[in-house]
């Protein structure tokens, strides 16, 4: 059970229907197509779509209550035991029922943000914490408005640790999830170029991200990156934790070796890890998440020990195995320059294979810094990689940069999937390693379920 009747009535008391106060919930829909018991339906009004227009497919899957804006009329033909609570908004309305239920819970609460690497970080955090606490975190792409309050209504009760990431594309939309979470520990993974179209420069975009601090506890912690510049203005703040490479941060890392399928990297003078993940910038999230749990008491063996029981996101830098033995390396979930960039270095720096074909598609909301940050992917591009194909408007940059000024690689660039495929043909093949990495909304995954 989430909650009761008598306890909606308290925080919205505009009822229509004949009120049964202790009927439970025990679920939160939002979608009216899924079969759901016990649950409040929660209309979401969009640019193309009314929630509101659903409310009888809603009650078929077992709605027995919902929020309901007072500017929509209410069916006739609903039975009177269905319970409406009238609100101006029924947006609004969610965001003021997680607060309340969190309230209630009060479990510790980390918040993640950043430009890469944030559902990474959260998916590390939820793994180390969940070896001493009852632990909740975000599910898939939940982490916007809408998303965030959804993952807080769907925490059980006896949960003690509350895993929120956050995510944007403007100015002000971390400042509304900070001070829905208001976090204990608060983490900026780095920053990055992401929507840079929207803010403007990496200034803008750090300034968006540091508005997670405007809902942390008043006796919270901000983890950063240390070794980012933007960030380093704050690294005598005294609610600042820094992590990084420089012998300047709180948390230093050092030693960081790549074999296969793992990263071995040093914490201080005598700490050792090791994660399932590859590269530098991976040892640095673990890095966020080893400070946050000895915050937290969790003791060094259990940090090894959730480290290396990550349940990984799908498409984020996965490794598979294709046809004739070819070895896969799936990060087509999402791009940015930044991540393009250190996917390549990693890519290099794995052994035991004899080709290396980076497969590059566009890196999207970028605005006016689309060409200079799409050839800035090309600085990357060297030996060992033997091949480079991209597919994309500007994708096309890359590969016409690495003609220009990398004499060693092969590069093409395809105008069709169709083409791209063909291309690849001869080197789908074992002890070929090859990378596929774009922003989402290419939809490289269609070139790996072809290869698979």
């Amino acid at each position: 059970m989430l909650f009761t009747l008598r306890y909606l009535q308290a925080i919205f008391p505009s009822v229509s229907g004949l009120l049964e106060e202790e009927l439970e919930i025990k679920q939160i829909m939002t979608d009216s197509r899924m079969k759901q018991e016990d649950a409040l339906f929660i209309p979401i009004v969009g640019e193309n779509f009314n929630g509101h227009d659903f409310i009888h497919d809603a009650i078929e899957q077992g709605a027995v209550a919902a929020l309901w804006e007072k500017s929509v009329e209410i069916p006739e033909n609903i039975s009177s035991s269905f319970v409406f609570f009238i609100v101006d908004d029924t947006i609004n309305a969610l965001q003021q029922l997680a607060k309340f239920y969190k309230k209630e819970i009060n479990p510790t609460i980390i918040g993640i943000t950043g430009s890469n690497g944030k559902t990474t970080t959260k998916d590390l955090m939820a793994a180390v914490l969940k070896t001493t606490f009852n632990t909740c975190a975000t599910v898939g792409n939940f982490n916007n408005h809408i998303g965030l309050p959804l993952t807080i209504l769907q925490m059980k009760r006896d949960t003690e640790m509350l895993i929120l990431e956050m995510g944007m594309n403007h100015f002000h939309e971390i400042d509304l999830l900070t001070k829905i979470a208001e976090p204990n520990f608060a983490v900026i993974t780095n920053i990055g170029e992401s929507h840079i179209e929207h803010l403007g420069s990496r200034e803008g975009i750090a300034k968006a991200k540091l508005e997670i601090k405007n809902g942390l506890q008043a006796d919270g912690l901000l983890i950063l990156d240390g070794d980012e510049a933007l960030l380093k203005s704050f690294a005598n703040d005294k609610q600042v934790i820094t992590c990084g490479f420089g012998m300047e941060n709180d948390t230093v890392i050092s030693n960081v070796q790549l074999t296969h399928d793992q990263t071995t990297f040093q914490i201080g003078n005598n700490e050792y890890y090791s994660i399932p993940l590859l590269g530098n910038h991976q040892a640095k999230n673990a890095s966020y998440v080893i400070t946050i749990a000895k915050k937290l008491g969790i003791s060094i063996d259990n940090i090894k020990l959730g480290l290396q029981a990550l349940e990984h996101s799908h498409m984020r830098f996965e490794l598979l195995k294709g046809k004739n033995g070819v070895s896969i390396i799936n990060d087509a979930y999402n791009a940015s320059a930044t991540s393009m960039k250190a996917a390549i270095m990693v890519m290099k720096q794995m052994d035991g294979f004899n080709q290396k074909i980076v497969v590059l598609g566009d890196i999207l909301e970028l605005g006016e810094y689309a060409k200079t940050l799409h050839r800035s992917v090309a600085e990357v591009i060297d030996q060992p990689i033997d091949v480079l194909f991209t597919y994309g408007n500007h994708a096309k940059i890359i590969s016409d940069e690495v003609k220009r000024t990398k004499s060693g690689i092969r590069s093409n660039h395809f105008d069709t999937k169709e083409a791209l495929l063909k291309g690849l043909e001869n080197y789908i093949q074992k002890d070929t390693l090859i990378l596929f990495k774009a922003s989402r909304g290419m939809a490289f995954e269609q070139f790996i379920h072809e290869i698979v």
